[in-house]
């Protein structure tokens, strides 16, 4: 079952020092994930893999999240009760060597219970998610833990739409 999410902080392996100066003691973190309660989601996170929650139905359990909508805590250690973007803020060298090129920490990781259908998922490019969301665009990845049988994934439309079709 999955209690809570685990994000790995990088340490030095040559020297045994840690790789950032006057950074507090480097560990791996566990997140206590946000919950969210859509119409369409069920009990499933619940039930079969434990989120601690009286949210009913619960649709999303957002693993590890800086989004404002839904901030993870860190649940162990120094850091114990503090948001991951809190943390992030102190220590921008936690997100690692190349993150300067991203503003924020741009990954969410959530395990979804859709015991109905979603509604259509649109989401914006980043020039127009910063232009008017004033946040960056969001580029999505699926991985299918598990399903119901019958269960589908619909990408896509039946026939080719041209703009003012969609329009």
């Amino acid at each position: 079952m999955f209690h809570e999410s685990l994000i790995l902080i990088p340490r030095s392996l040559a020297t045994g020092r840690f790789i950032w100066e006057g950074a507090a003691t480097l560990y791996p973190m566990l997140m206590e994930p946000a919950f969210k309660d859509y119409l369409w989601g069920g009990e499933r996170l619940a039930l079969v893999y434990g989120k601690k929650t009286d949210m009913r139905p619960l649709a999303e359990s957002w693993e590890v999240s800086c989004h404002p909508d839904g901030l993870s805590a860190v649940s162990n250690g120094p850091f114990a009760g503090q948001a991951l973007a809190d943390v992030l803020s102190k220590y921008p060298g936690y997100r690692g060597e190349k993150a300067d090129a991203v503003a924020g920490f741009p990954i969410l990781i959530k395990l979804i219970d859709a015991r109905r259908d979603l509604s259509l998922q649109v989401h914006p490019d980043d020039a127009y998610a910063r232009r008017v969301e004033k946040q960056p665009g969001k580029n999505e990845m699926w991985y299918i833990i598990d399903c119901e049988p019958g269960a589908e994934l619909i990408i896509g439309f039946k026939e080719t739409l041209s703009k003012k079709e969609l329009a």
